[in-house]
């Protein structure tokens, strides 16, 4: 029996359907969201690397890793086919998602997230150019 303090921040954010939204369109935040089902054999092989990847980001000002278990809760507009479904929701104001279809280990993850941040700077990159 473990008794969790309050403000006991998991690495990994666990997400229910009535935050979903708040948390995964924030215009702030690129959030990479793992929908899972706890009877899932895949699910939990993820798991460590998942949770490693959440302590690598846990301090990161705007990526956050989440987590939703899919059988307890429902999402509208979310395709989910099979577990575990991956899927990127980039900062700012369009509420995209992004398929992720890369490889599920601590590294494919980190190049996916830090492959993102880059990206982020060379558009701010270009936009200062397409100003002077």
């Amino acid at each position: 029996y473990q008794r969790r303090v309050r403000g006991d921040a998991k690495p990994v954010k666990v997400l229910v359907g009535k935050h979903f939204a708040d948390v995964v369109y924030n215009a702030e935040k690129d959030v990479l969201v793992e929908f899972y089902a706890p009877w899932c054999g895949h699910c939990k092989q993820l798991a460590p690397s998942y949770d490693e990847l959440g302590e690598k980001y846990k301090d990161h000002p705007s990526i956050v890793i989440a987590k939703m278990d899919s059988t307890a809760n429902e999402v509208e507009d979310i395709n989910i086919r099979g577990f575990p479904t991956i899927k990127f929701f980039p900062k700012g104001d369009e509420n995209k998602v992004v398929d992720y279809n890369g490889g599920r280990t601590l590294e494919d993850f980190g190049s996916f997230l830090d492959g993102t941040l880059d990206e982020d700077a060379e558009d701010k990159k270009d936009s200062a150019k397409d100003e002077l």
